[in-house]
């Protein structure tokens, strides 16, 4: 079992969020900022994986946060509270509150969703991306979320008739996590990203999904149209399995050491 640090706050346009910061064991350390998916948070997302105890030991400096109405940031429960692109600022906001200027980011589902936001808006902040549990469904939209939003709300969890949308209250509970606030963000206004946006991605970008992920869709289709992109399947795994993954972490970790800001 991973040690889960104690997390600090920063207010981020007035909203409070909970983050991690862990130096590293150098004092130069390339950091890597982390965004975790929905109904997750930065203790069950990244540290009981083992990703920050990897990222560590490979010698970066790793930075998580918690979204805002998840784990122990603010929760809110407006519509307009929400959506990628304003989850996106909190991102930005933290770098700027810790002083950094670019950082290598990591996004799994929805955060890889917020991470790419990160990158289209504030392309001089992000040196590489890593996009896991999003392919092809990136440029798609997410569909059916009102089933989801439906499932947070009901009472209780043996009144969710659908599979799908049972095992994201499943998790959210499992996570401890605020539903009526889960409930706001899963509904809030889903800015489209096009085929053409993702096109003018200038970092590196390595998109990695599991076979068997429905939620996500291929890695390869969403890498493809990215120019110089990388696709790695996560064999034999599907969208809640893949995140721990230890090939997954290697793939990420081989891809992190060859776009260091130092040699590059």
């Amino acid at each position: 079992m991973h040690p889960r640090p104690t997390l600090k706050t920063f207010n981020s346009d007035g909203v409070t969020l909970a983050y991690m910061d862990e130096p590293g064991s150098r004092p130069d350390a390339e950091p890597v900022l982390l965004i975790h998916g929905f109904a997750s948070n930065t203790g069950t997302n990244w540290v009981d994986t083992g990703w920050v105890s990897e990222l560590l030991s490979a010698g970066y400096r790793v930075i998580a946060f918690d979204n805002r109405g998840h784990g122990q940031s603010e929760k809110l429960y407006r519509l307009e509270d929400y959506g990628a692109p304003l989850m996106a600022e909190d991102a930005r906001r933290l770098l700027d509150h810790l002083g950094i200027q670019t950082a290598h980011v990591i996004g799994y589902s929805m955060g890889a969703r917020i991470a790419a936001f990160l990158a289209l808006a504030h392309p001089e902040r992000v040196a590489s991306l890593v996009f896991g549990g999003l392919g092809i469904n990136m440029v798609r939209g997410m569909a059916g979320t009102g089933p989801i939003a439906h499932a947070l709300e009901a009472p209780s969890v043996d009144d969710v008739k659908s599979q799908a949308a049972r095992t994201f209250r499943v998790f959210a509970e499992q996570t401890k996590s605020d539903l009526k606030a889960l409930a706001a963000c899963i509904r809030s206004a889903r800015a489209p990203i096009t085929a053409a946006a993702v096109a003018t991605l200038s970092a590196p970008v390595l998109v990695a999904v599991g076979e068997n992920d429905v939620v996500g869709g291929p890695a390869a289709d969403l890498a493809a149209l990215i120019p110089g992109a990388e696709a790695f399947m996560i064999v034999g795994r599907e969208h809640m399995k893949a995140v721990g993954d230890r090939t997954f972490k290697a793939a990420a970790l081989s891809f992190l050491d060859r776009h260091r800001l130092s040699e590059g």
